[in-house]
C-alpha cells in the first residue's frame, strides 16, 4: 500500500473498488462468519438492536435509530466505522475523498485528465471516513451540502459560474463513508428537504449549478420520540426515504445495567485504591434508574439515561473517598449512608411531570432512592410484610422483632456522614438483635459486608415503615415509629398483637 502512490500503480495492484454499503456488508458478513462480536461493549442489544443494525447493514440500507436519551444509539453508528476497509485509495488533494477510477469533482476530473496513470493518489483510514454533524436549528443548507465560495472565486480569479467555486458541506466532504446526523427532528423542515436527492438519488444540487454528484455514502440518523411533538418533526418524505427505522430501548434487566455502568464510570484510579464498592449498593443506585422509569413523578416521554446512574456510581464512590480523607483512612467502602451523595447526580437527570415539580427535584429523588431501598431489601432480607397477626401461643419467628424492640424501649442510633469505620461499627453493634440477625442470615460475610448489612436492615425496616427515619444534611437518625404507640409489648390483647 505504501508503494502505490499513482493511478497506474494503483490499476496495476489489481484493487476493486467497492462501494461504502457493499464494503460494509462484506465485512460484516466476514465477521458473522467468524462469529466475532460486531458492535463490541454494546451491552444488553444482542437479541434486538445489534441484530436489527445486521439485518439493516445487510441490506444496505441508510438508518435511524429511535429511541429516549442515553441509549447508546450514537454509540452504536460510531462502531459502524470498524466494518469498513482499514484504508482506501483517494485522488490526493481531493476535498471529497474522490474515487480515482470515477472522480466526482471538478478538480479530481481535471487532475486525471491531465495526468492519466500518473495521477497522485493518497490512502485514507477508517476513521478519516466518518462525519458526524449534531442537528441544531442553525444548521444551514451550506453547513451540510456547499455553497458558492466569494472569497475563493476572487483569489482565483474565477467566474462565479466555474465550478470550482463550490464550498463543499460536511455531507460531501465524508463521500466513501459513513455520516450521521443526530437528533435529526431539530433539524429545520426545509433543512431536511434538501436531504431529499442525497438520499434517494444519491446526488446533491448546489446554487443552481448543473452538477451532479452522485455521492457514496451510509447515512445514520438519531432521534428521540419526544421530539415528533416537543422541538420539531421529522417531515414524512424523509423519514419515508430512510429504509431501516431502529427502535433503542434501556437495558431490560438489571444485571445489563450494572455492566453498563461498570463499564462506563469514570472511576479515578486513586479511588480504586481506596474504596470498595459493594455489590448490594451497585444494585441500589441500579434500582433508582429503573425505580424512575416506572414513576408517576418522572416524564416517562422524555425518558431516563443510563448517564444517571453513571453519574450516580460516581458520586458514592467519590463520597466514600471523601470520608476516608477527611478521616485519615487508608481505605473504606461505600456505604448506605454514602448513597445521600448520589441526589445531586439524579436531580439533574429527571424530567418531572406537573406533580413531580409540586414535590420538587430533591424530594423525588429521595423517593426514589427509598424505594430502592425498598425493592432491594426484599430480596435479601425476609419481607417485613410477610410477618402478619397471628394467634397468641403462635411461634415468635420475625427476625427483627428484637431490632424494633431496642428502638421501641427509647434507643437511637445516630449516623453521622462522615463518621470513621470504627465509630460506625460502633454505632451499628450496639443495636440489640442486630449483629446476631446478619450472622444469622449471612454467615458467610466478612466484617465489612456484615456491618453493611446490618445498616440495611435498618433502612430497609424504615422503608416499610417500622422505624423512624430522619435525614438531615450531616446525619441520618434511626428511632422508635410514634414512640409508645407503637410499642407492641404494652398490648393487652394477645390475639390483637402483630408480629413486627
Amino acid at each position: 500500500m505504501e508503494k502505490i502512490r499513482t493511478l497506474g500503480e494503483l490499476k496495476k495492484s489489481g484493487y476493486v473498488h467497492r462501494s461504502v454499503k457493499e464494503e460494509l456488508r462484506q465485512n460484516l458478513i466476514a465477521k458473522l462468519k467468524r462469529k466475532e462480536t460486531t458492535f463490541p461493549g454494546i451491552i444488553g442489544y444482542d437479541d434486538t438492536v445489534i441484530p436489527d443494525t445486521e439485518r439493516a447493514l445487510l441490506s444496505r440500507h441508510n438508518i435511524l435509530f429511535l429511541g429516549l436519551r442515553g441509549q447508546a444509539k450514537t454509540r452504536m453508528a460510531r462502531q459502524m466505522t470498524d466494518l469498513l476497509d482499514e484504508f482506501i485509495p483517494i485522488v490526493a488533494g481531493s476535498e471529497v475523498n474522490d474515487n480515482p477510477f470515477a472522480p466526482l469533482s471538478r478538480y479530481a476530473r481535471d487532475l486525471v485528465a491531465e495526468m492519466g496513470d500518473k495521477t497522485p493518489i493518497e490512502w485514507i483510514g477508517r476513521e478519516a471516513r466518518y462525519g458526524e454533524k449534531l442537528a441544531t436549528p442553525d444548521v444551514s443548507v451550506a453547513d451540510l451540502i456547499g455553497d458558492v465560495d466569494p472569497i475563493k472565486a476572487a483569489n482565483e480569479k474565477l467566474s462565479y459560474a466555474d465550478e470550482r467555486v463550490i464550498h463543499f458541506g460536511i455531507i460531501p466532504r465524508s463521500n466513501r463513508g459513513i455520516f450521521v446526523i443526530n437528533e435529526l427532528p431539530d433539524l429545520q423542515a426545509r433543512i431536511q428537504v434538501a436531504l431529499f436527492n442525497i438520499l434517494q438519488e444519491g446526488d446533491i444540487q448546489i446554487r443552481g449549478f448543473k452538477v451532479r454528484m452522485p455521492l457514496d455514502m451510509l447515512f445514520v440518523f438519531t432521534a428521540n420520540p419526544e421530539d415528533y411533538t416537543n422541538r420539531g418533526a421529522i417531515v414524512t418524505p424523509l423519514k419515508d426515504r430512510i429504509e431501516s427505522q431502529i427502535i433503542t430501548h434501556y437495558p431490560k434487566t438489571l444485571e445489563n445495567s450494572l455492566l453498563i455502568t461498570e463499564q462506563e464510570a469514570a472511576i479515578h484510579a486513586e479511588q480504586q485504591d481506596v474504596v470498595k464498592m459493594p455489590d448490594i449498593v451497585k444494585r441500589i443506585i441500579e434500582q433508582v434508574a429503573f425505580e424512575a422509569r416506572g414513576s408517576e413523578y418522572v416524564d416517562k416521554k422524555s425518558g431516563v439515561s443510563a448517564r444517571l446512574t453513571i453519574a450516580a456510581f460516581e458520586n458514592a464512590v467519590s463520597a466514600a473517598e471523601r470520608r476516608a480523607i477527611l478521616n485519615k483512612e487508608k481505605s473504606t467502602f461505600v456505604r448506605i449512608n454514602d448513597l445521600q451523595g448520589i441526589i445531586p447526580g439524579i436531580t439533574g437527570k429527571i424530567e418531572l411531570v406537573y406533580e413531580g415539580e409540586q414535590e420538587g427535584p430533591l424530594q423525588v429523588a429521595l423517593n426514589l432512592l427509598e424505594k430502592s431501598l425498598r425493592t432491594l431489601f426484599a430480596q435479601y432480607f425476609p419481607n417485613p410484610d410477610t410477618f402478619k397477626k397471628r394467634k397468641a401461643g403462635a411461634a415468635d419467628t420475625n427476625p427483627y422483632r428484637p431490632v424494633i424492640q431496642w428502638f421501641d424501649q427509647g434507643n437511637s442510633l445516630q449516623l453521622l456522614q462522615d463518621t470513621t469505620d470504627k465509630q460506625y461499627e460502633a454505632a451499628l453493634t450496639k443495636v440489640t438483635g442486630l449483629p446476631e440477625l446478619v450472622k444469622q442470615l449471612f454467615p458467610q460475610a466478612n466484617k465489612q459486608e456484615s456491618l453493611l448489612m446490618m445498616e440495611m436492615v435498618l433502612h430497609g425496616l424504615s422503608a416499610y415503615s417500622l422505624l423512624s427515619k430522619k435525614t438531615l444534611e450531616k446525619e441520618t437518625r434511626f428511632s422508635d415509629l410514634l414512640g409508645t404507640m407503637m410499642n407492641f409489648s404494652t398490648s393487652t390483647d394477645p390475639e390483637e398483637e402483630e408480629e413486627l
